[in-house]
């Protein structure tokens, strides 16, 4: 393939499905589909249940309804685009379309570890210093948190996408994969990719093994407290108020974890795609069950919630 001196008449092409039969194409379709509506749904719902109650404008709350947003948009920035191209039978997206999406990619899958990373901080303070929660955890702090939550990722995302900006492309790219993923579009670039590589293997180590080492760390300090404690009750009550976010963590960093070893240890692309639904589509579909089911401040909110929907219900008129 020659080299194109115009990068934006270059247009990717998403062969992730391109190898399924045609006649399990609406099938897959439909799955995708119910699961993008799933996660819409069930992540909204958390929204307003915590907006609705006033019991739960407390820091652990306010920061589990910034995951559910940013989950929304996480599935959003691929969910319906390869839905598009199943529908269409068309696995085209445009150069511009591609760095677009592969920003904002990298801008909510950055958001996610950040705020599960605050998420522990908060748990945190919270088991180990309860008498100073609330000044510690106060107002302004949080909020200054969520900031730099977002300052962090959306640098991070500018970073990889002006790179990226200034790589030469072939035309017509094919990309084993169902998105344009940052790895996948960089080693399909002409020209050469030295400096992408090495700020993708930094911010790598500094934006998920630095928070992955902040939640573990706070994991063995909650764990030592929580060992302190003299009654069995205590113990499962200091506990039940981590286990949700424990699941939810544990679930992004094994399926993101498996998505990487599987690039590694096998050539299989198609595999790795499939991999990559776990904490692309699974994930953020799973995590409004995880709270919600082991959670009952949730469980309440969720009530109130109905209840406020029901009241609120037009009524028929009478003919």
């Amino acid at each position: 393939m020659e080299q194109g001196n115009d990068t934006q008449l270059s247009e990717f092409l998403l062969l992730a499905f391109s190898e399924n039969q045609p006649q399990i194409q609406p099938l897959i379709f439909g799955l995708f589909l119910s699961m993008y509506l799933v996660t819409v749904f069930g992540n909204s719902l958390i929204i307003m249940a915590i907006i609705v109650d006033s019991h739960l404008h407390t820091p652990m709350y306010i920061f589990l309804s910034n995951l559910s947003f940013v989950d929304i948009c996480f599935t959003s920035t691929t969910v319906p685009q390869m839905l598009v191209n199943i529908q269409t039978q068309r696995k085209v997206i445009t150069y511009a379309g591609c760095i677009t999406q592969m920003y904002f990619l990298l801008l909510f899958s950055g958001l996610d570890i950040f705020l599960l990373t605050v998420m522990a901080y908060d748990r945190y303070v919270a088991i180990c210093h309860p008498l100073h929660y609330m000044v510690i955890m106060n107002t302004r702090h949080c909020v200054l948190l969520i900031l730099a939550c977002w300052i962090i990722g959306i640098l991070n995302s500018l970073l990889h996408s002006f790179l990226a900006l200034r790589l030469s492309f072939c035309t017509n790219l094919e990309i084993p994969h169902f998105f344009c993923e940052l790895n996948q579009v960089v080693h399909h670039a002409c020209s050469d990719t030295f400096v992408n590589d090495m700020v993708i293997y930094i911010t790598a180590m500094l934006l998920a093994v630095g928070p992955l080492s902040g939640i573990l760390y706070s994991y063995s300090k909650i764990v030592s407290s929580i060992r302190a404690i003299s009654s069995a009750q205590g113990k499962y009550k200091a506990f039940s108020t981590c286990a949700s976010h424990l699941s939810v963590v544990s679930l992004f960093y094994c399926t993101l974890l498996g998505v990487y070893l599987s690039s590694a240890v096998t050539q299989n692309s198609h595999a790795t795609a499939m991999a990559s639904l776990m904490y692309t589509v699974v994930t953020p579909m799973l995590n409004p069950f995880i709270y919600s089911l082991r959670n009952k401040d949730i469980k309440t909110a969720l009530k109130i919630l109905l209840g406020t929907v029901i009241r609120n219900r037009p009524m028929d008129l009478p003919p």
